[in-house]
Order: structure tokens, then sequence, then C-alpha cells
């Protein structure tokens, strides 16, 4: 499956619910469809902004359905979501500006736009110029989240001229000293991955301080801790995907301080 650029940040989208309703307003107030240009300043004014609210308002209405669709696809966003969520927005909109029209702008009039030529000749021009804008802010917000994610990578490097892995840190589990290699366990798309990489434990230690030493042949991630586990008479620690990692009696007491510090 083919990504699309997404931002699942609630705050973020709240941004773009802000932007539509302004723009909404702004739309109606300078264009004048349906009778807009009936009213005058001060009728444009008390209507108008409900438009807008009510955008805003349905966007905002649609995002547990953009989570849903979020947490169903493993938190991967495609262009097929992209595109069922906006047909959702696009119908649920027009229900609810439907009957605001309807109950609220036309209340005790009996000669209001029929569907049809309401639908066709005012919320489908409507529509073209309005999502337009919804959709490049949300394209715009994904785009600056993968930059924000790529610039947030780290690489870890081999001896070799072309030996090294890059990934985003979060997605590092632990690493294991090997022989003359390291072994890097990582996630990939929520897959469990391994990587061999010619260098030294200590060589990944000085570059990632980040990570926490628990034994002369482990490094781990902090964020991955789930659990602590005694196997064999010896303590250690569980993290993602169920990997065990030991921890000596020289490094004890800094792993326990360093985790209960992180976990609280």
């Amino acid at each position: 499956m083919k990504t699309y650029p997404f931002d699942a940040l609630i705050k973020h989208h709240l941004l773009v619910a802000l932007a539509l309703a302004i723009w909404i307003f702004v739309f109606l107030y300078f264009t004048e469809p349906l009778d807009v240009n009936e009213f005058n300043d001060t009728q444009k004014l008390m209507y108008l902004p409900g438009y807008g609210v009510l955008g805003a308002l349905c966007y905002i209405c649609m995002l547990p359905i953009q989570q849903f669709l979020y947490k169903k696809s493993n938190k991967e966003w495609s262009l097929k979501n992209e595109m069922l969520f906006t047909l959702v927005f696009i119908l649920f909109t027009f229900l609810v500006v439907r009957s605001f029209y309807l109950y609220v702008i036309m209340s005790g009039d009996r000669n209001p736009y029929t569907l049809r030529y309401y639908t066709i000749s005012i919320f489908i021009p409507a529509i073209a110029t309005i999502l337009p804008i919804v959709l490049a802010g949300r394209w715009a917000l994904g785009k600056y989240k993968n930059k924000r994610l790529e610039d947030a990578k780290i690489e870890i490097q081999g001896e070799g001229n072309y030996e090294s892995l890059r990934l985003s840190f979060n997605d590092l589990i632990c690493v294991q000293s090997s022989d003359n290699y390291v072994e890097v366990s990582f996630l990939d798309n929520s897959t469990l991955k391994k990587q061999l990489i010619r260098n030294k434990l200590s060589v990944v230690e000085t570059s990632f301080p980040e990570l926490l030493r628990t034994h002369r042949s482990f490094l781990m991630n902090p964020y991955h801790f789930q659990s602590w586990k005694t196997e064999n008479g010896k303590l250690g620690i569980v993290v993602s995907q169920d990997i065990f990692i030991p921890i000596s009696k020289t490094y004890a007491t800094g792993v326990k301080s360093t985790l209960n510090s992180t976990t609280k």
C-alpha cells in the first residue's frame, strides 16, 4: 500500500477546521452565491459566519472517522483512505448545510431552492472552490510531518564504506554485540527486523548517548521498555516484540534509576 502524506495529530486538524471556517466566510461574503447579494451588511455578518462554523464543525465531526481509518490501516494513511474520508466529509457537510439553509436561512419561506437546484447550482460549485483548500492543507500537514520525521532519523554507521542503517530513533529497539559486529533490532512498519553492522558496541554507545547500557553486550532504547523480568535468577527487561534484555550487576543501579525516572 502506497502511503499518502498524513498528520494524525488532532490539534493540527483543528487548525485546518479554523482555516476552513474563515475561508468559507470569505468565499460567501465576496462571491455572494445563493441570495447573499440580497442581504445587507448586517445580515451577511449574521448568517454567513454560520456556514463557516458549520463547515468547521463538520470537519471536526469527521476526525473520529479519520482516526478509525488510521488505526484500521495500522497507522498507515493511503490515497484510498484520503478519498474515502473526503467523500464522507462532503456528504455529511451537504446534509448539514442543506438543513441550515432550509431551517435557518429560509425559515418561514415557502419557496426555498429545490434539492436538485441547490445541489447542482450552489453546493457543487461551492465545494469545488472550498474543498481544494482543505485537501491542500491536509497534504501540507502530512508533508511537513514526514519532513520532521526524516530530519529526526539517525544513522548507525559501519566500518565499511556502504554499511549503515538509517531509521527513526523510536524504531530502534536494542543493539547487541556480536563478535566484530553489532546486531541492531528495530521496527520497520511495526515488523521486527535485525541487521548486522560491522562496528563496536562502544562506538554506537558514544554516538547515541540516549541509548542505555544494560550489559557489556547490550544497549537498549528506553522508549521500548515494557516490564521488568527475572529469568533463570537473573534480572532483565522485556522490551517491544517481547525481546528479553539481560541486566548485569555492573549496570543494574543506573538502569533502574534511568528507567524509573523515564517511565513514571
